[in-house]
């Protein structure tokens, strides 16, 4: 009854606005024509998945620099050129420094105040702040806790007595992310590989759980109806797992203050920011192609401001959700890649081997960062599979996108609009990759990604606000399948798919019926140490 009752809801607000609605033709017309973004009616019931959603989107006007969709009933803009990506994210991107909201402050303060959901100079201050969790020093310490984590890891399955363990990669590559990523941001030492009732991991379960009808609604209904989140207070994300992990920020908070404790993570810096005078700093992650922001707009405030625990609380929690979703499914879409092709583990197997020998048994982070066939695998993966389906911004003042070829009028972007760049689509286009849908590593070899034209690969986003901590999760993915391929050869299993199909029941990227594969052990082992 509850569902019926919502499923009617839905659609007396979605017949109402569409009488109403002065784009009613357009809309309907993008309907019938299946691309169905106005209305996300076939994701929302499992027909099809948000990827292949965005794809029928870039493909509905072809040979167009840009098109028009409707998000519901709001036009949004969909940019598909590489140079008026460029030319809008990075060089103008002061007309589109913002991300659309999704979720009412009134409704969840600790996500609206995080760095993704911040605005202008707010955010501009807030990322200075944080960048500092990111220098090389930071990473060099953080990969002493990755290594830990890795050798974890790979003990845990040394331990088991089958020559061949079964595998639900995702599964795994969550409980994993979760004890990196926990270390790294809240400081506490988690066990979720050895435990996978760990209460950490279980409420970043929780809270990172996209899939289901509930979920679904309750995002579709923030974009359909925010007025009325805002009156109600509501959020998309669960209550409980919010307030577990803000018990856990807090508690922290406290101890380390009372006890002078010191470490170099999140939580410390921002401690420090809060006491200390503003010193600007700032590093552009490196995203392998794009370039994730232009010094020109990218001007700091030197005004010393308050973080309240609140601020400090939404940094962490939203990094967390980062580190534990998008590490996860980045690490089981690598997995699956090289069980599905043995030729390309192989030669990094080889490359693995020789670097820790050169190593003398001891891997080390300027090796790791020295592997080139690591770099092009992991790279290929997150072209093919970028855990970012599309990544948007808000226009924050009015633009207008010149007229370029004789048959194109100029295009006035208002004030407020929505601006959508569909990544996966982009990295699929066979016009930009011959043959998309094939992993091929080689598509990055110093000699061929000289031909990769500019702004066709942003699986971290492009512009100032790309992903700010898009090193440490490639530092992440490179070290732990440095630690497998060690022990490890990944090997299909019974209830592998190939190739994989992309869910169905989820927002984000995740394989239909799971990533499932065995880790065989290999003949001749040399353990890695750290």
């Amino acid at each position: 009854m509850l569902w019926l009752l919502a499923l009617i809801i839905f659609a007396t607000v979605a017949y109402w606005k569409l009488k109403s609605s002065p784009r009613t033709e357009k809309i309907l017309k993008q309907i019938v024509h299946g691309s169905c973004i106005g209305s996300i009616w076939k994701t929302v019931t499992g027909k099809k998945s948000f990827a292949d959603m965005i794809q029928d989107a870039y493909y509905m006007e072809p040979n167009t620099r840009y098109s028009t969709f409707y998000q519901f009933f709001n036009p949004v803009l969909l940019v598909k050129d590489p140079d008026l990506i460029k030319q809008m994210l990075v060089k103008d991107s002061d007309h589109f420094m913002n991300h659309q909201h999704f979720i009412p402050p009134e409704g969840d303060p600790i996500f609206y105040k995080n760095l993704f959901s911040m605005e202008n100079q707010e955010w501009r201050d807030m990322r200075s702040r944080l960048t500092p969790v990111f220098t090389s020093s930071k990473m060099k310490y953080m990969f002493s806790l990755i290594t830990q984590n890795c050798d974890k890891f790979v003990k845990h399955f040394l331990r088991k007595e089958e020559t061949v363990v079964t595998v639900e990669m995702r599964e795994i590559m969550a409980r994993f992310s979760n004890d990196v990523i926990s270390n790294i941001v809240f400081g506490v030492e988690v066990d979720a590989v050895n435990n996978p009732n760990d209460e950490v991991y279980l409420n970043g379960k929780n809270l990172t759980n996209l899939t289901g009808l509930t979920r679904v609604l309750k995002f579709l209904g923030s974009f359909l109806v925010p007025k009325l989140y805002k009156i109600l207070k509501i959020s998309p994300f669960p209550e409980a797992s919010i307030k577990f992990f803000s018990s856990l920020v807090q508690t922290n908070i406290d101890v380390r203050q009372k006890n002078n404790i010191v470490r170099p993570d999140m939580i410390n810096i921002l401690l420090d920011a809060r006491k200390n005078a503003f010193q600007p700093e700032e590093s552009a992650p490196d995203t392998g192609f794009a370039v994730m922001r232009d010094s020109e707009n990218f001007k700091l405030s030197k005004t010393k401001i308050d973080i309240t625990d609140l601020e400090i609380a939404a940094q962490v929690i939203t990094f967390f959700f980062a580190g534990f979703e998008t590490v996860s499914g980045m690490l089981s879409f690598i997995a699956y890649e090289l069980g599905a092709n043995p030729e390309v583990q192989q030669r990094l197997i080889g490359e693995v081997d020789q670097t820790l020998e050169a190593c003398g048994g001891q891997i080390t982070y300027e090796a790791i960062l020295s592997m080139k066939y690591m770099d092009m695998v992991v790279t290929e993966a997150l072209r093919k599979w970028p855990v970012i389906i599309l990544t948007d911004r808000m226009c924050t003042k009015p633009y207008t996108i010149e007229a370029k070829y004789p048959d194109e009028k100029s295009r006035h972007v208002k004030e407020g609009s929505s601006v959508w760049l569909p990544v996966f689509a982009i990295h699929r286009d066979p016009e930009n990759y011959p043959e998309p849908d094939k992993f091929d590593p080689e598509r990055f070899s110093d000699e061929n990604k000289r031909t990769v034209k500019p702004y066709t690969y942003f699986p971290f986003g492009v512009g100032p606000r790309g992903c700010l901590a898009s090193r440490l999760g490639l530092l992440e993915a490179k070290t732990l399948f440095f630690y497998i391929l060690t022990n490890f050869e990944i090997v299909p299993v019974e209830k592998t798919q190939i190739p994989l199909k992309i869910s169905k029941k989820r927002i984000t990227m995740n394989a239909e019926g799971g990533f499932w594969f065995g880790l065989k052990r290999r003949t001749e082992l040399s353990t890695p140490s750290a």
